[in-house]
């Protein structure tokens, strides 16, 4: 194990509850249990103890300078490469004489309008700047890489690490609680998340009343943090299959048993915006995943190793990979079994947090920047 160090764990208040919130929690914890110091500052105060998931209205710690200063960081971890809390950890840092590493977790790239204008507005108040000071920029899928790469960081000094996932909570043989509440029985096609727009749930049901939807031991769970929108209910209803597609909204103690008592997991995204983390905790739990074929999703399956994909939007592909996954049981237990392993190996959070205990040693050994030698920077498209 790397030496004991006081690590302090800087999160963008904007993304305390998306992927970069979820990260700093889990991995907090698992560098606590592995022997170090850890403060987090900008997230909500009780994050490491209460567990998933983040409440909206906790009180937040603040981030000020000179209360992360107070902690006497060895090493600096901020979240988002051009956030507040990337300038902040820049400038502890320098004071410091210690490493920063960034987290990427690309959660803003391709967002709002809003979140566009942040990225512009912190790219031209301090990106050099952090770019200057980073000794090490840890992506955690290929769409936080590439969101880094146009950012201006070096390839050189950049990493890619997935997200990881508790397997303990997320592990094979878990009953639902949710199911037998609702009286759901027989083999489950599961979706768990947010039930907008871009999640494709509206294809998703369409391949399900094409497919196993006409028979009785199937049913469609579309499984999210709210109620579910009438559009949903409207689509299932108009092609036939109301009474097998069940919208439920579930806390997140559910979904370990969820997943696990499930047949297969769809991730039918129209964007390559959401679905990882979803997939992972699939995985952990013994799934076989169909997922559409984005970048940050195909990172994480393996088709005919561990699911199928299938291009985003595309109905007779979804289709296809939904009927030849529903009438082949053996090859889906091969590629749930796969799904499990593949988890331990990539997705522990004890591997995970050795990784970064090893960046952390590699950045202590690189006192130059991780920008672009050149100075040139591709512009990222907005």
């Amino acid at each position: 194990m790397a030496r004991h160090l006081r690590i302090a764990l800087l999160v963008d208040p904007l993304s305390v509850l998306v992927r970069g919130g979820l990260h700093a929690a889990e991995l907090g914890r698992e560098l606590l249990a592995r022997g170090h110091e850890v403060g987090i500052f900008g997230a909500p105060a009780r994050l490491l103890s209460e567990g998933m998931p983040l409440r909206a209205d906790s009180e937040p710690r603040p981030a000020g300078g000179a209360r992360v200063l107070g902690f006497r960081p060895d090493a600096v971890l901020a979240y988002d490469a051009l956030s507040p809390a990337a300038w902040l950890g820049s400038r502890i840092a320098r004071r410091r004489r210690v490493p920063l590493i960034l987290v990427e977790a690309g959660a803003f790239a391709g967002g709002s309008w809003l979140q566009r204008s942040l990225w512009r507005l912190g790219e031209s108040l301090w990106g050099a700047y952090v770019r200057r000071t980073a000794g090490l920029l840890v992506a955690l899928d290929p769409v936080a890489r590439e969101h880094a790469l146009r950012e201006g960081f070096s390839p050189s000094r950049m990493k890619t690490l997935p997200q990881g996932v508790d397997l303990q909570r997320f592990r094979p043989g878990i009953a639902s609680r949710v199911l037998v509440e609702h009286k759901i029985r027989g083999r489950i096609l599961l979706f768990t998340g947010s039930l907008e727009a871009r999640a494709g749930l509206e294809l998703l049901i369409a391949a399900f009343a094409r497919t196993v939807g006409q028979r009785g031991d199937w049913s469609l769970v579309l499984a999210g943090d709210d109620h579910a929108p009438p559009r949903l209910r409207a689509c299932a209803e108009r092609l036939g299959v109301g009474a097998r597609v069940h919208c439920l909204n579930v806390e997140e103690e559910d979904l370990p048993g969820l997943y696990a008592s499930s047949t297969l997991v769809a991730a039918p995204a129209l964007e390559d915006g959401a679905g990882a983390l979803e997939i992972a905790r699939a995985m952990a739990c013994g799934r076989p995943v169909l997922a559409s074929d984005l970048p940050r999703l195909r990172y994480l399956v393996e088709p005919e190793e561990t699911g199928l994909v299938a291009p985003p939007g595309d109905l007779a592909a979804w289709v296809a990979i939904l009927q030849r996954a529903a009438s082949a049981p053996e090859a889906r237990r091969r590629w749930g079994e796969r799904a499990r392993r593949a988890a331990e190996e990539r997705f522990a959070w004890s591997r995970v947090a050795e990784a970064f205990e090893e960046a952390v040693a590699r950045a202590h050994s690189h006192g130059a920047p991780c920008a672009d030698p050149t100075g040139a920077r591709a512009r990222a498209r907005v």
